[in-house]
């Protein structure tokens, strides 16, 4: 692959600007199921349209299509965040009025910037590895956290939030999206890690002291063990727990716990049955130093929470 396939990908991601604004007043016609299938056949299009960029020399990665298609729906994300702020008009107001109102939220419209910043850039970057067959696997796990939380959270949350009496059709456009990042995910993962080569002695020695014998690493420890409390608690927090310390916390430090779209709650939840398995393991690789799998895990969890600040 050339790459032009790449610079293909990113004019294609251009051309939901048009569509967006088509589309739109094509849903101000149609009936819900009826837009839902033409936004899944303009996705299938963007796709077709992909393997035709790279039709002389087909990528090795099928992961290549799923970029592409991803990068043209960041770029709708983008555009649906600034319609939601006034600064463009016109492009998805019937969509966001009626097809998925809950994007409206304030965890919705923030995430709908950090998909079509974050995420189109990380797009930007695979696209540009495959086409030059270098290894990406890196911001591929990056990806993999930061996509997985947003969806472990997004989900479930227009389903037992305040929106899940209104859920329309256009809320299943979500499976497959879901479905192809898990894919994704799977297969960026059984791709070979990158080497980094550290003088063995070095890792043997550093290895062979105890924790206390390694400042860093303990503190790193600590601080890992009262992050990982923090997140129980803000769990039970969430979970409604009668506790005096419990109530308080939620009136006096985090009161949008009680918001009833439910993202935030979803959001603690995730943060105990996510982030403290991550905090324990990463505890268990710093007392017993040369697990292989701590880097992994590591991005893993990092593109987990970097999308969390922005949306929480």
């Amino acid at each position: 692959m050339s790459a032009s396939a790449a610079t293909g990908v990113f004019a294609l991601s251009l051309a939901a600007i048009p569509v967006t604004s088509v589309f739109n007043h094509l849903a101000a016609q149609l009936d819900s199921w009826t837009v839902v299938a033409v936004a899944a056949l303009i996705l299938l299009l963007v796709a077709l349209v992909a393997q035709v960029l790279v039709r002389r020399k087909s990528p090795r990665d099928p992961l290549f299509h799923v970029y592409a298609v991803f990068g043209f729906t960041s770029v709708v994300s983008l555009i649906t965040g600034l319609e939601q702020d006034g600064i463009v008009d016109g492009f998805l107001t019937h969509y966001l009025r009626e097809g998925e109102p809950y994007l409206n939220t304030a965890y919705g419209h923030m995430i709908c910037y950090w998909d079509g910043s974050a995420h189109y850039l990380m797009y930007l970057v695979m696209v540009a590895a495959i086409a030059w067959e270098e290894s990406y696997r890196t911001i591929g796990l990056y990806w993999v956290g930061s996509i997985v939380m947003s969806i472990v959270v997004f989900v479930p949350g227009n389903i037992v939030g305040k929106f899940g009496a209104q859920i329309c059709p256009a809320f299943f456009l979500s499976i497959p999206y879901a479905c192809l990042s898990i894919w994704a995910g799977f297969r960026i993962y059984s791709q070979p890690s990158e080497n980094y080569n550290y003088p063995s002695k070095a890792v043997q020695e550093a290895q062979a002291k105890d924790l206390l014998r390694r400042p860093f690493d303990f503190m790193f420890v600590i601080c890992l063990l009262l992050a990982a409390g923090f997140c129980l608690f803000r769990g039970l927090v969430a979970l409604d727990c009668p506790a005096e310390l419990c109530r308080l916390y939620t009136q006096f430090q985090e009161p949008y716990l009680k918001d009833p779209a439910a993202y935030p709650k979803i959001q603690m939840l995730a943060y105990m049955f996510y982030s403290v398995p991550y905090f324990v393991m990463a505890s268990y690789g710093l007392v017993v130093p040369g697990c292989s799998w701590m880097p992994d895990i590591t991005l893993i969890h990092a593109g987990g929470l970097a999308q969390v600040p922005r949306t929480d």
